[in-house]
C-alpha cells in the first residue's frame, strides 16, 4: 500500500511503482467510482489502439480514420 497527498487543487499523483503495474500512460483515462470511504480507480482499456505518431498525418490518413469510426458507431 502506497500513500498519496491530496493537493491544493485537489489532486493525487499515482506512485510509479502502482503506474507501472497497470502500464499507465499520460493521456490514459480512469474510471474513479466510491465505495463507502474507498475511492476506486481503474484503467479503462481504450477500443482504439494509440497512433505513434512517427510522421505527420495526412489529409488521407484523417479521413480514413473518420469513416472507420462512423462504420464502427453505426455497427
Amino acid at each position: 500500500m502506497e500513500r498519496v497527498k491530496v493537493t491544493r487543487n485537489y489532486q493525487v499523483t499515482i506512485p510509479a511503482s502502482i503506474r507501472e503495474k497497470i502500464n499507465i500512460k499520460e493521456g490514459d483515462i480512469l474510471e474513479v467510482t466510491v465505495s463507502g470511504n474507498e475511492i476506486i480507480m481503474r484503467k479503462v482499456e481504450s477500443k482504439r489502439p494509440r497512433i505513434k505518431l512517427n510522421r505527420e498525418l495526412t489529409i488521407e490518413d484523417i479521413e480514413k480514420d473518420i469513416e472507420e469510426g462512423m462504420n464502427e458507431s453505426s455497427s
